[in-house]
Protein backbone atom coordinates (compact mmCIF):
# COMPACT_ATOMS: atom_id res chain seq x y z
CA UNK A 1 0.00 0.00 0.00
CA UNK A 2 2.73 2.53 -0.82
CA UNK A 3 0.32 5.18 -2.07
CA UNK A 4 -1.96 5.02 0.93
CA UNK A 5 0.90 4.98 3.38
CA UNK A 6 2.54 7.92 1.63
CA UNK A 7 -0.65 9.90 2.08
CA UNK A 8 -0.82 8.86 5.73
CA UNK A 9 2.76 9.84 6.41
CA UNK A 10 2.20 13.23 4.76
CA UNK A 11 -1.02 13.72 6.73
CA UNK A 12 0.74 12.74 9.94
CA UNK A 13 3.57 15.14 9.22
CA UNK A 14 1.25 18.11 8.91
CA UNK A 15 -0.86 17.23 11.95
CA UNK A 16 0.01 18.93 15.21
CA UNK A 17 1.19 16.76 18.07
CA UNK A 18 -0.39 17.46 21.43
CA UNK A 19 0.37 15.46 24.60
CA UNK A 20 1.56 12.53 22.52
CA UNK A 21 -1.61 12.40 20.42
CA UNK A 22 -2.44 13.65 16.95
CA UNK A 23 -4.97 16.32 16.15
CA UNK A 24 -6.82 14.66 13.26
CA UNK A 25 -6.85 16.49 9.97
CA UNK A 26 -10.32 17.48 8.85
CA UNK A 27 -11.89 15.52 6.02
CA UNK A 28 -10.47 12.11 6.98
CA UNK A 29 -12.83 9.26 7.78
CA UNK A 30 -12.49 7.33 11.05
CA UNK A 31 -10.27 4.62 9.60
CA UNK A 32 -7.92 7.07 7.91
CA UNK A 33 -7.80 9.14 11.10
CA UNK A 34 -6.94 6.02 13.07
CA UNK A 35 -4.06 5.23 10.71
CA UNK A 36 -2.79 8.80 10.72
CA UNK A 37 -2.86 8.70 14.51
CA UNK A 38 -0.81 5.51 14.54
CA UNK A 39 1.86 6.92 12.23
CA UNK A 40 2.00 10.10 14.25
CA UNK A 41 2.40 8.05 17.43
CA UNK A 42 5.50 6.39 16.00
CA UNK A 43 4.14 3.20 14.42
CA UNK A 44 6.16 2.64 11.21
CA UNK A 45 3.92 2.65 8.11
CA UNK A 46 5.41 -0.69 7.01
CA UNK A 47 3.64 -2.29 10.00
CA UNK A 48 0.20 -1.15 8.85
CA UNK A 49 -2.03 -2.92 6.34
CA UNK A 50 -5.45 -1.96 4.98
CA UNK A 51 -7.74 -3.84 2.56
CA UNK A 52 -6.14 -1.82 -0.26
CA UNK A 53 -2.66 -3.08 0.63
CA UNK A 54 -1.09 -5.80 -1.55
CA UNK A 55 -0.09 -7.77 1.55
CA UNK A 56 -3.35 -7.34 3.47
CA UNK A 57 -4.86 -10.74 2.66
CA UNK A 58 -1.57 -12.55 3.15
CA UNK A 59 -1.08 -10.94 6.55
CA UNK A 60 -4.67 -11.53 7.61
CA UNK A 61 -4.55 -15.20 6.62
CA UNK A 62 -1.07 -15.77 8.05
CA UNK A 63 -2.43 -17.35 11.22
CA UNK A 64 -6.08 -17.99 10.39
CA UNK A 65 -6.84 -21.54 11.57
CA UNK A 66 -10.54 -21.76 10.73
CA UNK A 67 -11.52 -21.21 7.11
CA UNK A 68 -15.14 -20.66 8.12
CA UNK A 69 -14.11 -17.11 8.97
CA UNK A 70 -12.52 -16.05 5.71
CA UNK A 71 -15.73 -16.04 3.68
CA UNK A 72 -17.02 -12.87 2.05
CA UNK A 73 -19.93 -12.37 4.48
CA UNK A 74 -17.61 -12.04 7.49
CA UNK A 75 -16.59 -8.53 8.50
CA UNK A 76 -12.84 -8.14 8.08
CA UNK A 77 -10.64 -5.65 9.93
CA UNK A 78 -10.27 -2.13 8.56
CA UNK A 79 -6.57 -2.41 9.36
CA UNK A 80 -3.93 -4.79 10.65
CA UNK A 81 -1.31 -3.45 13.04
CA UNK A 82 1.68 -5.81 13.09
CA UNK A 83 3.13 -4.42 16.33
CA UNK A 84 6.76 -5.13 17.13
CA UNK A 85 7.10 -3.32 20.45
CA UNK A 86 4.81 -2.38 23.36
CA UNK A 87 4.52 1.25 22.26
CA UNK A 88 2.86 0.10 19.03
CA UNK A 89 0.21 -1.80 20.97
CA UNK A 90 -0.34 1.19 23.25
CA UNK A 91 -0.76 3.43 20.22
CA UNK A 92 -3.28 1.04 18.66
CA UNK A 93 -5.45 1.17 21.78
CA UNK A 94 -5.19 4.93 22.27
CA UNK A 95 -5.77 5.74 18.61
CA UNK A 96 -8.54 3.18 18.40
CA UNK A 97 -10.43 4.73 21.29
CA UNK A 98 -9.90 8.23 19.94
CA UNK A 99 -11.21 7.41 16.46
CA UNK A 100 -13.82 4.73 17.06
CA UNK A 101 -11.86 1.72 15.84
CA UNK A 102 -11.95 -1.22 18.23
CA UNK A 103 -8.97 -3.49 18.66
CA UNK A 104 -8.94 -7.30 18.54
CA UNK A 105 -5.63 -8.87 19.54
CA UNK A 106 -4.42 -12.00 17.76
CA UNK A 107 -1.66 -14.29 18.97
CA UNK A 108 -1.95 -17.72 17.33
CA UNK A 109 -5.28 -17.39 15.52
CA UNK A 110 -6.71 -20.61 16.96
CA UNK A 111 -9.93 -19.13 18.34
CA UNK A 112 -12.50 -21.71 17.22
CA UNK A 113 -14.94 -18.96 16.23
CA UNK A 114 -12.38 -16.62 14.69
CA UNK A 115 -13.05 -13.77 17.09
CA UNK A 116 -9.44 -12.57 17.06
CA UNK A 117 -9.58 -11.60 13.40
CA UNK A 118 -13.20 -11.50 12.22
CA UNK A 119 -16.55 -10.08 13.30
CA UNK A 120 -20.10 -11.26 12.73
CA UNK A 121 -21.35 -7.66 12.86
CA UNK A 122 -21.25 -6.12 9.36
CA UNK A 123 -21.10 -2.66 10.94
CA UNK A 124 -18.17 -3.37 13.24
CA UNK A 125 -15.12 -1.19 12.61
CA UNK A 126 -12.13 -2.89 14.16
CA UNK A 127 -8.41 -3.42 13.68
CA UNK A 128 -6.45 -6.59 14.31
CA UNK A 129 -3.47 -6.06 16.58
CA UNK A 130 -1.24 -8.90 15.42
CA UNK A 131 1.15 -10.04 18.16
CA UNK A 132 3.15 -12.50 16.06
CA UNK A 133 6.32 -10.47 16.62
CA UNK A 134 5.94 -10.81 20.41
CA UNK A 135 7.39 -14.29 20.33
CA UNK A 136 10.51 -14.11 22.51
CA UNK A 137 10.86 -16.85 25.13
CA UNK A 138 13.44 -16.21 27.86
CA UNK A 139 14.10 -19.06 30.26
CA UNK A 140 15.72 -18.72 33.69
CA UNK A 141 16.35 -22.35 34.55
CA UNK A 142 17.94 -21.50 37.91
CA UNK A 143 14.68 -19.88 39.06
CA UNK A 144 12.48 -22.29 37.09
CA UNK A 145 10.77 -19.36 35.38
CA UNK A 146 10.31 -18.02 31.88
CA UNK A 147 8.90 -14.98 30.11
CA UNK A 148 6.97 -15.72 26.92
CA UNK A 149 5.45 -13.25 24.49
CA UNK A 150 1.78 -13.69 23.64
CA UNK A 151 2.71 -14.27 20.00
CA UNK A 152 4.96 -17.21 20.82
CA UNK A 153 3.52 -20.64 20.13
CA UNK A 154 3.34 -23.44 22.67
CA UNK A 155 5.85 -25.34 20.56
CA UNK A 156 8.32 -22.46 20.79
CA UNK A 157 7.89 -22.35 24.57
CA UNK A 158 8.43 -26.10 24.92
CA UNK A 159 11.51 -26.01 22.69
CA UNK A 160 13.09 -23.12 24.62
CA UNK A 161 12.41 -24.69 28.02
CA UNK A 162 13.86 -28.04 26.96
CA UNK A 163 16.93 -26.33 25.49
CA UNK A 164 17.59 -24.80 28.91
CA UNK A 165 16.91 -27.85 31.06
CA UNK A 166 16.08 -31.56 30.71
CA UNK A 167 14.10 -31.54 33.97
CA UNK A 168 11.88 -28.49 33.47
CA UNK A 169 8.64 -28.23 31.52
CA UNK A 170 5.55 -26.07 31.20
CA UNK A 171 2.03 -27.55 31.58
CA UNK A 172 0.05 -26.46 28.53
CA UNK A 173 -1.75 -27.86 25.49
CA UNK A 174 -0.93 -30.45 22.86
CA UNK A 175 -1.15 -28.41 19.65
CA UNK A 176 2.25 -26.69 19.15
CA UNK A 177 0.97 -23.90 16.88
CA UNK A 178 -1.46 -22.52 19.48
CA UNK A 179 -0.52 -19.01 20.56
CA UNK A 180 0.51 -18.43 24.16
CA UNK A 181 -1.76 -15.40 24.54
CA UNK A 182 -5.08 -17.03 23.79
CA UNK A 183 -4.20 -20.34 25.42
CA UNK A 184 -3.23 -18.88 28.80
CA UNK A 185 -5.99 -16.30 28.88
CA UNK A 186 -8.55 -19.09 28.47
CA UNK A 187 -7.03 -21.40 31.08
CA UNK A 188 -5.13 -23.85 28.93
CA UNK A 189 -4.82 -27.56 29.72
CA UNK A 190 -2.67 -30.40 28.44
CA UNK A 191 -0.95 -33.62 29.39
CA UNK A 192 0.59 -32.27 32.62
CA UNK A 193 -2.62 -30.80 34.06
CA UNK A 194 -3.34 -33.68 36.45
CA UNK A 195 0.05 -33.10 38.08
CA UNK A 196 0.43 -29.32 37.78
CA UNK A 197 -2.95 -27.85 36.87
CA UNK A 198 -3.70 -25.44 34.03
CA UNK A 199 -1.27 -23.30 32.12
CA UNK A 200 -3.02 -20.31 33.72
CA UNK A 201 -2.43 -21.76 37.20
CA UNK A 202 1.29 -21.40 36.50
CA UNK A 203 1.32 -17.76 35.41
CA UNK A 204 3.02 -15.51 37.97
CA UNK A 205 3.10 -12.15 36.18
CA UNK A 206 2.00 -10.52 32.93
CA UNK A 207 2.43 -7.32 30.94
CA UNK A 208 -0.82 -5.82 29.68
CA UNK A 209 -1.96 -2.75 27.75
CA UNK A 210 -5.19 -1.59 29.38
CA UNK A 211 -8.10 0.35 27.90
CA UNK A 212 -6.30 3.64 28.59
CA UNK A 213 -3.20 2.49 26.74
CA UNK A 214 -1.17 2.10 29.91
CA UNK A 215 1.46 -0.63 30.21
CA UNK A 216 0.81 -2.59 33.39
CA UNK A 217 2.32 -5.55 35.22
CA UNK A 218 0.88 -7.62 38.05
CA UNK A 219 1.73 -5.00 40.67
CA UNK A 220 0.30 -2.04 38.78
CA UNK A 221 -2.76 -3.80 37.34
CA UNK A 222 -3.75 -5.23 40.73
CA UNK A 223 -4.74 -8.72 41.76
CA UNK A 224 -8.32 -8.52 40.48
CA UNK A 225 -7.32 -7.82 36.90
CA UNK A 226 -4.47 -10.31 37.15
CA UNK A 227 -7.02 -12.89 38.32
CA UNK A 228 -9.34 -12.12 35.39
CA UNK A 229 -6.82 -12.50 32.56
CA UNK A 230 -5.72 -15.97 33.74
CA UNK A 231 -8.70 -17.88 32.41
CA UNK A 232 -11.35 -15.21 31.88
CA UNK A 233 -10.31 -14.36 28.35
CA UNK A 234 -7.68 -11.64 28.24
CA UNK A 235 -9.20 -10.03 25.15
CA UNK A 236 -12.06 -8.65 27.29
CA UNK A 237 -9.76 -6.64 29.55
CA UNK A 238 -6.84 -5.45 27.45
CA UNK A 239 -3.98 -6.71 25.33
CA UNK A 240 -1.63 -9.06 27.16
CA UNK A 241 1.80 -8.76 25.56
CA UNK A 242 3.78 -11.25 27.64
CA UNK A 243 3.49 -13.74 30.48
CA UNK A 244 5.82 -14.82 33.26
CA UNK A 245 5.57 -18.58 33.69
CA UNK A 246 6.36 -20.88 36.56
CA UNK A 247 8.15 -23.91 35.13
CA UNK A 248 7.57 -27.35 36.63
CA UNK A 249 9.84 -30.29 37.25
CA UNK A 250 9.71 -33.49 35.22
CA UNK A 251 11.96 -36.57 35.27
CA UNK A 252 14.58 -36.96 32.56
CA UNK A 253 12.68 -40.01 31.33
CA UNK A 254 8.91 -40.19 30.88
CA UNK A 255 6.81 -42.95 29.33
CA UNK A 256 4.10 -42.75 26.69
CA UNK A 257 1.85 -45.26 25.00
CA UNK A 258 -0.98 -45.35 22.49
CA UNK A 259 -3.33 -48.32 22.51
CA UNK A 260 -6.07 -48.64 19.88
CA UNK A 261 -9.17 -50.70 20.42
CA UNK A 262 -11.99 -51.18 17.90
CA UNK A 263 -15.67 -51.77 18.46
CA UNK A 264 -14.93 -55.48 18.09
CA UNK A 265 -12.21 -55.21 20.73
CA UNK A 266 -14.53 -54.02 23.50
CA UNK A 267 -14.05 -50.30 22.84
CA UNK A 268 -17.45 -49.46 24.37
CA UNK A 269 -16.67 -51.44 27.50
CA UNK A 270 -13.24 -49.83 27.83
CA UNK A 271 -14.51 -46.26 27.38
CA UNK A 272 -17.26 -46.91 29.93
CA UNK A 273 -14.74 -48.15 32.52
CA UNK A 274 -12.22 -45.44 31.65
CA UNK A 275 -14.62 -42.73 32.82
CA UNK A 276 -14.26 -43.68 36.48
CA UNK A 277 -10.67 -44.94 36.31
CA UNK A 278 -8.80 -42.14 34.51
CA UNK A 279 -9.75 -39.26 36.88
CA UNK A 280 -8.69 -41.39 39.88
CA UNK A 281 -5.28 -42.44 38.57
CA UNK A 282 -2.13 -41.06 40.25
CA UNK A 283 -1.55 -37.45 39.27
CA UNK A 284 1.72 -38.36 37.49
CA UNK A 285 -0.32 -40.24 34.89
CA UNK A 286 -2.80 -38.98 32.32
CA UNK A 287 -4.78 -41.37 30.12
CA UNK A 288 -6.85 -39.57 27.51
CA UNK A 289 -9.07 -40.99 24.76
CA UNK A 290 -9.81 -39.98 21.18
CA UNK A 291 -12.79 -41.73 19.58
CA UNK A 292 -13.23 -41.80 15.83
CA UNK A 293 -14.90 -43.99 13.24
CA UNK A 294 -14.89 -47.48 14.79
CA UNK A 295 -11.89 -47.06 17.14
CA UNK A 296 -10.95 -45.59 20.49
CA UNK A 297 -7.35 -44.48 20.91
CA UNK A 298 -6.06 -44.49 24.50
CA UNK A 299 -3.05 -42.17 24.92
CA UNK A 300 -0.95 -41.96 28.07
CA UNK A 301 1.85 -39.87 29.52
CA UNK A 302 3.49 -41.02 32.74
CA UNK A 303 6.14 -39.04 34.61
CA UNK A 304 8.32 -42.08 35.21
CA UNK A 305 9.56 -45.37 33.80
CA UNK A 306 7.63 -48.00 31.88
CA UNK A 307 7.85 -50.61 34.64
CA UNK A 308 6.04 -48.34 37.10
CA UNK A 309 3.46 -47.35 34.49
CA UNK A 310 2.68 -50.98 33.74
CA UNK A 311 2.20 -51.60 37.43
CA UNK A 312 -0.35 -48.77 37.60
CA UNK A 313 -2.19 -50.15 34.59
CA UNK A 314 -2.28 -53.69 35.99
CA UNK A 315 -3.73 -52.40 39.25
CA UNK A 316 -6.15 -49.79 37.93
CA UNK A 317 -7.05 -50.75 34.37
CA UNK A 318 -6.07 -54.33 33.52
CA UNK A 319 -8.86 -54.57 30.91
CA UNK A 320 -6.94 -52.24 28.60
CA UNK A 321 -4.21 -54.87 28.28
CA UNK A 322 -1.19 -52.54 28.09
CA UNK A 323 2.12 -54.39 27.63
CA UNK A 324 5.75 -53.38 27.72
CA UNK A 325 5.87 -53.35 23.93
CA UNK A 326 3.27 -50.56 23.93
CA UNK A 327 5.52 -48.26 25.98
CA UNK A 328 8.14 -45.78 24.84
CA UNK A 329 10.57 -44.24 27.28
CA UNK A 330 11.50 -40.77 26.04
CA UNK A 331 12.25 -37.26 27.29
CA UNK A 332 9.46 -34.82 28.15
CA UNK A 333 10.22 -32.67 25.11
CA UNK A 334 9.94 -35.76 22.89
CA UNK A 335 6.55 -36.42 24.46
CA UNK A 336 5.30 -33.05 23.18
CA UNK A 337 6.27 -34.16 19.67
CA UNK A 338 4.69 -37.58 20.28
CA UNK A 339 1.28 -36.13 21.12
CA UNK A 340 1.40 -33.44 18.45
CA UNK A 341 2.66 -35.56 15.55
CA UNK A 342 1.89 -39.16 16.63
CA UNK A 343 5.55 -40.12 16.70
CA UNK A 344 8.42 -39.51 19.12
CA UNK A 345 11.03 -39.93 16.39
CA UNK A 346 10.14 -36.79 14.45
CA UNK A 347 12.60 -33.88 14.83
CA UNK A 348 12.10 -31.50 17.73
CA UNK A 349 12.37 -28.61 15.27
CA UNK A 350 8.82 -29.36 14.18
CA UNK A 351 7.79 -27.57 17.36
CA UNK A 352 9.13 -24.36 15.81
CA UNK A 353 7.01 -24.65 12.66
CA UNK A 354 4.44 -21.88 13.11
CA UNK A 355 2.46 -22.83 10.03
CA UNK A 356 1.55 -26.28 11.33
CA UNK A 357 -1.38 -28.12 9.86
CA UNK A 358 -3.12 -27.10 6.64
CA UNK A 359 -5.87 -24.54 7.32
CA UNK A 360 -9.26 -26.20 7.56
CA UNK A 361 -12.90 -25.57 8.31
CA UNK A 362 -13.60 -26.25 11.99
CA UNK A 363 -16.56 -26.51 14.31
CA UNK A 364 -16.25 -27.70 17.90
CA UNK A 365 -18.35 -27.91 21.04
CA UNK A 366 -17.56 -29.10 24.55
CA UNK A 367 -19.07 -30.57 27.69
CA UNK A 368 -18.07 -31.51 31.20
CA UNK A 369 -19.01 -34.98 32.40
CA UNK A 370 -19.67 -35.46 36.11
CA UNK A 371 -21.18 -38.96 36.17
CA UNK A 372 -20.04 -41.86 33.96
CA UNK A 373 -22.06 -42.07 30.76
CA UNK A 374 -23.77 -45.50 30.54
CA UNK A 375 -22.40 -48.09 28.15
CA UNK A 376 -25.58 -48.22 26.08
CA UNK A 377 -25.08 -44.54 25.24
CA UNK A 378 -21.56 -45.22 23.98
CA UNK A 379 -22.91 -48.10 21.93
CA UNK A 380 -25.39 -45.72 20.37
CA UNK A 381 -22.69 -43.11 19.75
CA UNK A 382 -20.86 -45.35 17.25
CA UNK A 383 -23.63 -44.79 14.72
CA UNK A 384 -22.80 -41.06 14.82
CA UNK A 385 -19.09 -41.71 14.42
CA UNK A 386 -19.57 -43.98 11.41
CA UNK A 387 -21.31 -41.30 9.33
CA UNK A 388 -19.33 -39.98 6.32
CA UNK A 389 -19.45 -36.45 7.75
CA UNK A 390 -18.40 -37.54 11.25
CA UNK A 391 -15.67 -35.87 13.26
CA UNK A 392 -14.21 -37.18 16.49
CA UNK A 393 -14.61 -37.06 20.25
CA UNK A 394 -11.74 -36.17 22.58
CA UNK A 395 -11.96 -37.12 26.26
CA UNK A 396 -9.47 -35.40 28.63
CA UNK A 397 -9.59 -36.67 32.24
CA UNK A 398 -9.40 -34.31 35.18
CA UNK A 399 -8.80 -35.29 38.81
CA UNK A 400 -5.38 -35.07 40.42
CA UNK A 401 -4.26 -31.47 40.87
CA UNK A 402 -7.27 -30.26 38.89
CA UNK A 403 -9.53 -31.39 41.71
CA UNK A 404 -7.60 -29.73 44.54
CA UNK A 405 -7.46 -26.15 43.23
CA UNK A 406 -10.34 -23.89 44.29
CA UNK A 407 -12.85 -23.18 41.49
CA UNK A 408 -12.46 -19.47 42.26
CA UNK A 409 -8.63 -19.45 42.26
CA UNK A 410 -8.84 -18.36 38.62
CA UNK A 411 -11.90 -17.66 36.43
CA UNK A 412 -11.70 -21.28 35.17
CA UNK A 413 -14.27 -23.02 37.44
CA UNK A 414 -14.21 -26.62 36.19
CA UNK A 415 -12.33 -28.29 39.00
CA UNK A 416 -13.50 -30.82 41.58
CA UNK A 417 -16.52 -32.89 40.55
CA UNK A 418 -15.70 -33.09 36.85
CA UNK A 419 -14.56 -36.46 35.56
CA UNK A 420 -13.45 -35.22 32.16
CA UNK A 421 -13.85 -32.67 29.41
CA UNK A 422 -15.61 -33.95 26.31
CA UNK A 423 -14.85 -32.20 23.03
CA UNK A 424 -16.88 -32.70 19.85
CA UNK A 425 -14.56 -31.76 17.02
CA UNK A 426 -15.21 -31.66 13.30
CA UNK A 427 -12.92 -30.44 10.55
CA UNK A 428 -13.11 -30.59 6.79
CA UNK A 429 -11.34 -29.21 3.74
CA UNK A 430 -14.03 -29.04 1.05
CA UNK A 431 -15.64 -25.64 0.49
CA UNK A 432 -19.33 -25.07 -0.02
CA UNK A 433 -22.65 -24.83 1.78
CA UNK A 434 -23.43 -28.56 1.58
CA UNK A 435 -20.22 -29.59 3.35
CA UNK A 436 -20.68 -26.88 5.95
CA UNK A 437 -24.25 -27.86 6.75
CA UNK A 438 -23.45 -31.56 7.04
CA UNK A 439 -20.49 -31.06 9.36
CA UNK A 440 -22.22 -28.48 11.52
CA UNK A 441 -25.29 -30.68 11.76
CA UNK A 442 -23.17 -33.62 12.90
CA UNK A 443 -21.55 -31.68 15.73
CA UNK A 444 -24.78 -30.07 16.89
CA UNK A 445 -26.76 -33.29 16.59
CA UNK A 446 -24.40 -35.38 18.69
CA UNK A 447 -24.08 -32.56 21.21
CA UNK A 448 -27.87 -32.49 21.56
CA UNK A 449 -28.05 -36.26 21.99
CA UNK A 450 -25.52 -36.18 24.85
CA UNK A 451 -27.39 -33.53 26.81
CA UNK A 452 -28.94 -35.91 29.39
CA UNK A 453 -25.54 -37.29 30.38
CA UNK A 454 -23.42 -34.16 30.96
CA UNK A 455 -23.30 -31.26 33.41
CA UNK A 456 -26.55 -29.41 34.09
CA UNK A 457 -27.81 -26.10 35.46
CA UNK A 458 -25.90 -24.84 33.65
CA UNK A 459 -24.65 -27.18 30.98
CA UNK A 460 -21.02 -26.08 31.02
CA UNK A 461 -18.28 -25.73 28.42
CA UNK A 462 -14.65 -24.69 28.07
CA UNK A 463 -14.01 -21.14 26.90
CA UNK A 464 -10.92 -22.14 24.88
CA UNK A 465 -13.26 -24.35 22.84
CA UNK A 466 -15.23 -21.26 21.88
CA UNK A 467 -18.80 -21.97 20.79
CA UNK A 468 -21.06 -19.17 19.57
CA UNK A 469 -24.02 -21.58 19.63
CA UNK A 470 -24.10 -20.93 23.40
CA UNK A 471 -25.05 -17.31 22.83
CA UNK A 472 -23.70 -14.00 21.57
CA UNK A 473 -23.64 -10.51 22.99
CA UNK A 474 -26.06 -7.65 22.43
CA UNK A 475 -25.59 -3.98 23.24
CA UNK A 476 -27.50 -1.77 25.66
CA UNK A 477 -26.57 1.91 25.66
CA UNK A 478 -23.45 1.06 23.68
CA UNK A 479 -22.09 -1.43 26.20
CA UNK A 480 -22.46 -5.18 26.22
CA UNK A 481 -25.64 -6.37 27.93
CA UNK A 482 -24.83 -8.20 31.16
CA UNK A 483 -28.15 -10.04 31.14
CA UNK A 484 -27.62 -11.28 27.60
CA UNK A 485 -24.00 -12.26 28.20
CA UNK A 486 -24.94 -14.34 31.26
CA UNK A 487 -26.62 -16.82 28.91
CA UNK A 488 -23.26 -17.98 27.57
CA UNK A 489 -21.00 -16.61 30.30
CA UNK A 490 -22.20 -18.78 33.15
CA UNK A 491 -21.72 -21.86 30.98
CA UNK A 492 -18.02 -21.08 30.64
CA UNK A 493 -17.40 -19.48 34.05
CA UNK A 494 -20.27 -20.52 36.36
CA UNK A 495 -20.16 -18.45 39.58
CA UNK A 496 -17.02 -16.61 38.47
CA UNK A 497 -18.87 -14.78 35.71
CA UNK A 498 -20.23 -12.02 37.92
CA UNK A 499 -16.78 -11.31 39.37
CA UNK A 500 -15.36 -11.16 35.84
CA UNK A 501 -18.01 -8.60 34.95
CA UNK A 502 -17.12 -6.58 38.05
CA UNK A 503 -13.45 -6.56 37.02
CA UNK A 504 -14.51 -5.51 33.51
CA UNK A 505 -16.48 -2.57 34.94
CA UNK A 506 -13.36 -1.51 36.82
CA UNK A 507 -10.79 -2.05 34.05
CA UNK A 508 -12.80 -1.18 30.90
CA UNK A 509 -16.07 0.51 31.93
CA UNK A 510 -16.67 1.91 28.43
CA UNK A 511 -16.41 -1.59 26.94
CA UNK A 512 -13.72 -0.78 24.36
CA UNK A 513 -12.47 -4.37 24.24
CA UNK A 514 -15.46 -6.34 23.08
CA UNK A 515 -16.48 -9.08 20.69
CA UNK A 516 -19.30 -11.57 20.26
CA UNK A 517 -18.44 -13.30 23.55
CA UNK A 518 -16.52 -10.71 25.55
CA UNK A 519 -17.13 -10.13 29.24
CA UNK A 520 -19.61 -7.26 29.81
CA UNK A 521 -19.21 -4.54 32.46
CA UNK A 522 -21.25 -5.35 35.56
CA UNK A 523 -24.12 -2.84 35.78
CA UNK A 524 -23.56 -0.29 38.53
CA UNK A 525 -26.92 -1.13 40.05
CA UNK A 526 -25.76 -4.64 40.90
CA UNK A 527 -22.68 -3.41 42.71
CA UNK A 528 -19.87 -5.57 44.00
CA UNK A 529 -18.24 -3.30 46.51
CA UNK A 530 -14.48 -3.48 46.63
CA UNK A 531 -13.24 -6.42 44.61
Amino acid sequence: MPGILYQLVVAAAICALSSGSIAVASGLNATDSFLVCLVGAGVPPRLLQTPASPSYSTTLLSSVRNLRYVTSDIQRPVAIVAATEPAHAQAAVRCGRRHGVRVRARSGGHDYEGLSYASLDPGERFAVLDLAAFRDVRVDSARAEAWAGSGATLGEVYYAVAAASRVLAFPAGICPTVGVGGHLSGGGFGTLMRRYGLAADNVIDAVLVDADGRLLNRTTMGEDLFWAIRGGGGESFGVVLSWKLRLVRVPETVTVFTVRRSINQSASHLITKWQAIAPALPSDLILRVAVRSQHARFEALFLGRCSRLLEHMRVHFPDLGVTQSDCEEISWIQSTVYFAFYSSSKPLELLLDRSGETPRYVKAKSDYVQEPIPRHVWERTWSWLEKPEAGLLILDPYGGRMGSISPSATPFPHRKGNLYNLQYYSYWFENGTAALEKRMSWVRGLYEEMEPYVSKNPRTGYVNYRDLDLGTNELEDNVTSYARARIWGEKYFKGNFERLAAVKAMADPNDFFRNEQSIPPLPAAKGWGSI
